[in-house]
């Protein structure tokens, strides 16, 4: 699975790897006893590490300057209402809460565990007490969140068994963002190699890509090398303009190693609602497949441009009239735009919706082309 998460790439995934989640953490002092090397063969140790098994804990930060809104009623489990037996939420809160929930990972700080190996794979997110679980095996797929107690169960389509899809974790790790930022990779973008450091009780080349497209709003992009390996052990992201991290996701311990296999014999605890289906998958569909958590598709849409600039475009999109999308985005000229740090996301008024980490200006012109 980690030999072909460098192979695959959906811009979407670029987007939501770059916004979903991702921690100031402090590399440890001592020196690191290294052989220098120059930054594109720090590069290609990066593209050529071959690690096919692995455990290990992460923490993430995200601070994008996000408008998280305050004082909306969303019904039953929403911030300030008791969870009243029966009582109907208000129409669009079950989908503005489900919104809520996915902002709490692009603020503040989060821990998460990974466990990769020849038997599956398995992306733990911690929350205070709750838990939440996706485990994903050459048959199937398990998502389960504590806090909720319910669990969803994805099983392969006959013919299929063996083909391992690739869902990522409730909380990207830093290998999916260092791949990401790879892949945005063209030839305006400059490499340097900063001073070494140790991470994760690990020697570590530090890589960093700077981004020269005018229009990104990246302003770099630093990636901490495994100096025997080449795995990415942290990666810090941060915002044209602005000298603080916008992201950060770096491993605070980590094993090269097959995990216990019973770490992938996952079932439902007791009493969890079950949702249980057959996973669809498109004809294409093998390991490089990054289905979606819902309903296992791959993404739809097309791409503009390419690299740092590249902008989704994901057409007749049915918008919700939600006060959480009022509170979440400003009004511009044929849309509404939600503006962070280092992505722009623009709705327009007819279907479509465009996403990247690009100017809102650039979102702007795009869609009037």
């Amino acid at each position: 699975m980690a030999r072909s998460t460098w192979k695959r790439w959906l811009p979407a995934g670029a987007v939501v790897a770059l916004i979903a989640g991702t921690v100031t953490i402090t590399s440890q002092a001592g020196a690191v006893d290294l052989p220098d090397k120059s930054p594109q063969d720090v590069l290609t140790l990066l593209l050529e590490q071959d690690v096919r098994a692995y455990s290990g804990a992460f923490e993430t930060s995200a601070d994008l300057g996000l408008p998280v809104p305050s004082a909306i009623d969303l019904g039953p489990g929403g911030p300030g209402m008791e969870d009243a037996a029966g009582a109907a939420a208000p129409e669009g809160g079950e989908d503005a809460q489900e919104v809520l929930s996915a902002l709490e990972l692009l603020t503040g700080d989060n821990t998460g565990r990974v466990f990769v190996g020849e038997q599956g794979a398995r992306f733990q997110h911690t929350d205070g007490l709750a838990e939440r679980n996706v485990v994903v095996t050459a048959h199937d797929v398990w998502f389960y969140d504590s806090e909720a107690d319910a669990a969803t169960h994805l099983v392969l389509p006959e013919g299929h068994e063996g083909e391992r899809p690739e869902p990522t974790g409730t909380l990207p790790t830093p290998e999916e963002l260092a791949a990401s930022a790879v892949e945005a990779l063209e030839p305006s973008t400059e490499l340097s190699v900063g001073q070494h450091e140790r991470v994760a009780g690990r020697d570590a080349y530090t890589l960093t890509l700077t981004p020269r497209a005018e229009e990104t709003l990246v302003g770099g992009v630093t990636i901490a090398v495994d100096g025997e390996t080449g795995f990415p052990l942290g990666v810090t992201v941060t915002a044209r303009g602005q000298a603080e991290p916008a992201l950060r996701a770096q491993y605070t311990g980590i094993t090269f190693a097959e995990p216990d296999p019973g770490l992938f014999d996952f079932t439902a605890p007791a009493g969890a609602t079950l949702e249980e289906e057959v996973l669809e998958l498109p004809a294409d569909a093998g390991t490089h497949a990054a289905p979606d958590h819902a309903t296992g598709a791959t993404p739809p849409g097309e791409v503009l441009g390419k690299g740092w600039g590249a902008v989704v475009v994901v057409p007749d999109v049915e918008v919700p009239e939600d006060p959480m999308l009022d509170e979440l985005t400003e009004r511009v000229d044929g849309g509404r735009l939600l503006s962070t740090a280092l992505v722009s996301v623009l709705l327009t008024d007819d279907g479509r919706v465009l996403a990247g980490a690009v100017t809102p200006a650039h979102l702007l012109d795009l869609a009037g082309r």
